[in-house]
């Protein structure tokens, strides 16, 4: 313990190794030992006791013992850790260093070139998150993106749960199903990319928000920087399912908004950035400190700006002049074809002074002060609107006028959305939701309002629309009564119990959310689906378990069942299973998960006719059919 201190206070002595709150920032100085840093050389070799304790003398000169210095830090007595001693008498590391010693990159904010396999959850309450990365462990990412095995295949009509027969494809060869997806959103989106890369219009997410408070709840000493990881790998793959008209709105508040934005800046290209649309979509709390949070944003970018086209809003035009025709019994907005207040000269525009002959009449385009005034068009454009029946005479305080017909329409017009939505469904969407199962349900679910208005901004009829942090279910249901194809991805097991049982509900004409103002009264289908699980089988079991002896029976299942890390060695874990026993419950749990080689946390499709991992035929056939084998 001497020794640890005497290091502890010579260390201490470089500010740069040590933390605002005095603490030594013990991986600053593994990484400069790594690097054989001279400052922290000089400061070794000045103390004589740390000096002939981690320095060799080789024919009369001083080697660094780096080795001896970096396992003097990592060591139990050090860190007061008994864990991480652990881990490396088992095997867990790479080379005698761990991967967060290893520093052959220069991460621009931490993990940022490293993929996160990411599970939020609420049912979870912190759980420790893998990472793989892209630079450092390549060989560990090698299977994590293969397309996986499909199971628990059901289709659902309105006449109940149907037996699975194949999808159904367009003559194109893509499917044109309703999928809902039950797995990890990231596994998820690239065993669609083989199917859907290309081809889906629109994408909505409404991700955790990172606030804290949501199910965003890493136990990681970088949280944001896991968040921004989180998004940046998934909105990656996203981006590449997108048509190149495609659109993506992707939710969140004032806590992630603007590094958001720089990663889609990034992802999207600034140039294809649409517009910041502000939701007033909540009430502010009076208890707020400092200014009561009403608002959220949705962030919006489309995938090429080139080929993107934006649905235009109808909306009623209260300023339009209508005119009835009893005849056809319609209403027509009008337009004067005389051009409002004109004082142009003939000289000017000769062109546009002329006299014109109508139903018997002859006209000039006279201004409401007898002057004369010019008409909005050429005596070309105005024949031929005549000769196709756009233009109607009306008389008022017997002047004659001539107007154009616009549309047959009862005084709507077409405008761009703007970008404030300030809505009188604020609060929809919890009382849908209990309206439907007559309780709570879901924690803040979007109503259906918002997200009609967003599908009708960027989509048609028939286009696909994918949600890959569905949550209860709105987009996909508000999709179906739109008569939109949808694709949503779930890994929480009330995908099940709410948004199958939701859309059952759908399918049979529920009347509640957007029902009423677009006439539903039911039907369709849609198909269910789960990524076939595998390792991710035993961490389940590993978070369940309540005491030691449920943990080592589960390790004794995964010896013979699991995958395990190809560093992990078995035999030392077996002779050191008492130092095992001494960790806490946690660190147990913790080190079991580790031990699992996490390329296998899902069945691959190259592995699917591999008799470890017991396919059936059902679950081939499936697979087989989702992948056009």
């Amino acid at each position: 313990m001497k020794l640890y201190h005497l290091l502890n206070e010579q260390l201490k002595k470089v500010p740069e190794f040590v933390s605002d709150t005095g603490e030594l920032k013990k991986w600053v100085v593994i990484n400069k030992a790594q690097n054989f840093d001279e400052t922290l050389i000089g400061l070794l070799l000045e103390n004589k006791e740390l000096k002939s304790k981690f320095f060799l003398e080789v024919k009369k000169a001083l080697v660094f013992n780096q080795p001896l210095f970096i396992q003097f830090l990592e060591q139990k007595n050090y860190l007061n850790d008994s864990y991480t001693a652990y881990k490396k008498k088992i095997g867990l590391n790479i080379d005698g260093k761990y991967l967060n010693q290893r520093n052959e990159v220069t991460l621009v904010w931490p993990y940022k070139d490293c993929v996160l396999e990411g599970g939020q959850s609420k049912e979870e309450d912190k759980r420790d998150e893998i990472f793989f990365n892209e630079t450092l462990a390549q060989d560990e990412i090698t299977q994590l993106f293969e397309p996986k095995v499909l199971t628990n295949v059901k289709k659902y009509t309105a006449e109940g749960e149907k037996p699975f027969d194949k999808f159904n494809r367009n003559e194109e060869g893509t499917i044109t199903d309703n999928l809902i997806i039950k797995g990890n959103n990231l596994l998820a989106l690239h065993s669609l990319k083989e199917e859907f890369a290309g081809k889906v219009k629109l994408i909505y997410i409404d991700p955790p928000y990172n606030t804290g408070n949501d199910s965003f709840k890493y136990n990681d000493s970088f949280n944001h920087s896991t968040w921004l990881t989180f998004m940046k790998n998934r909105l990656e793959i996203a981006r590449e399912l997108l048509k190149e008209n495609g659109i993506i709105f992707v939710q969140c508040d004032d806590n992630e908004q603007a590094y958001l934005k720089v990663i889609m800046d990034d992802i999207f290209k600034r140039e294809n950035f649409i517009s910041n649309i502000v939701w007033r979509g909540r009430g502010g709390r009076q208890d707020s400190k400092f200014i009561a949070q009403i608002h959220e944003m949705i962030i919006v970018f489309a995938k090429s700006k080139e080929f993107l086209k934006i649905n235009r809003q109808r909306v009623q035009d209260n300023s339009a002049y209508l005119f009835f025709d009893k005849e056809k019994n319609k209403k027509y907005k009008i337009q004067l074809i005389r051009k409002w207040g004109s004082n142009s000269r003939k000289e000017d525009r000769p062109n546009l002074f002329y006299e014109i002959e109508f139903e018997g009449k002859k006209i000039k385009p006279v201004l409401p002060n007898g002057a004369d005034g010019r008409w909005r068009w050429s005596k070309d454009k105005l024949l031929k609107a005549i000769e196709q029946n756009l233009v109607i005479k009306l008389e008022k305080n017997g002047r004659v006028e001539l107007y154009e017909k616009i549309y047959e329409r009862d005084g709507e017009k077409e405008v761009v959305y703007n970008s404030w939505f300030e809505e009188t469904f604020s609060g929809q969407g919890t009382k849908q939701l209990e309206n439907l199962f007559s309780k709570k349900v879901f924690d803040y679910p979007k109503p259906e309002q918002l997200l009609k208005k967003i599908i009708e901004i960027g989509t048609c009829e028939k286009d696909i629309i994918l949600d890959y942090h569905l949550g209860s279910g709105t987009t996909t249901t508000t999709s179906h009564k739109l008569n939109r194809q949808y694709i949503g991805i779930e890994q929480m097991e009330y995908v099940k119990n709410i948004v199958v049982e939701r859309l059952k509900k759908v399918i049979k004409g529920e009347e509640g959310g957007i029902s009423e103002s677009v006439n539903w009264e039911g039907g369709g289908e849609f198909i269910y689906f789960e990524l076939k699980k595998y390792n991710e089988a035993f961490i389940e079991k590993i978070k369940k378990a309540k005491n030691t002896k449920e943990l080592l029976e589960i390790w004794d299942e995964m010896k013979d069942r699991s995958f395990l890390n190809y560093n992990v060695d078995i035999k030392r874990q077996e002779e050191n299973i008492e130092e095992f026993k001494s960790l806490t419950l946690k660190e147990q749990k913790k080190l079991l998960v580790e031990l699992l080689d996490k390329n296998q946390l899902y069945v691959n499709l190259s592995s699917m006719d591999d008799k470890d991992f017991k396919v059936t035929d059902k679950e081939k056939k499936v697979t087989k059919d989702f992948y056009k084998l």
